[in-house]
């Protein structure tokens, strides 16, 4: 992907997500010691760009699609403990500025876990608009954000025997995003 120095996409148009080509996921440390990953597969996106050229980036994510290697952690994490996916299905997320610094994308928003909504900051990358196969028009967004999980009501965790938690609090967000124009 490339930096931006201004806005590549042009005024009032919609894109919309390829969900074949894209990735919304995350990445918390584990045990201290490690990394741990897991994306979701059920998600949506929109990015429009108005006619003075601002741009809105939308995005919806349901909980209970999420995958992790071990099914029932995946149960786990779609319990009250985590996402509770029976009473909040949703992940959502409403840029509020989508603007470009330094030749990085930057986005501002609100992002809602768990019936939470939160401030958020991602930062990342979009392409130029480029014609694909069946004259598609494209563009790539790639977008990470740090959230604290806790101030989303996510507090499950586990002491370790000699001191520290299963969890960190610190979550990376990442979406790698394909969006056609719609």
């Amino acid at each position: 992907m490339t930096a931006i120095a201004t806005n590549p996409v042009p005024t009032n148009s919609t894109w919309t997500v390829d969900p074949v080509h894209s990735n919304v996921g995350f990445a918390v440390k584990h045990m201290i010691v490690s990394t741990f990953r897991g994306r979701f597969e059920d998600y949506d996106a929109t990015l429009t760009a108005a006619e003075d050229g601002t741009l809105r980036l939308t995005g919806r994510v349901a909980a209970s699609s999420i995958v992790v290697k071990d099914p029932n952690l995946a149960a786990h994490l779609q319990s009250p403990e985590f996402f509770d996916t029976e009473r909040t299905p949703d992940i959502t997320f409403d840029s509020t500025l989508v603007r470009a610094e330094n030749g990085e994308l930057i986005v501002d928003g609100e992002l809602t876990i768990k019936g939470v909504t939160r401030p958020i900051e991602a930062r990342g990358t979009i392409t130029e608009p480029a014609v694909t196969f069946d004259d598609l028009e494209k563009i790539g967004v790639e977008l990470e954000a740090i959230v604290d999980r806790t101030e989303y009501g996510l507090n499950w965790n586990a002491p370790l025997p000699k001191g520290g938690f299963a969890l960190a609090n610190e979550v990376k967000l990442v979406a790698t995003l394909e969006l056609a124009r719609a």
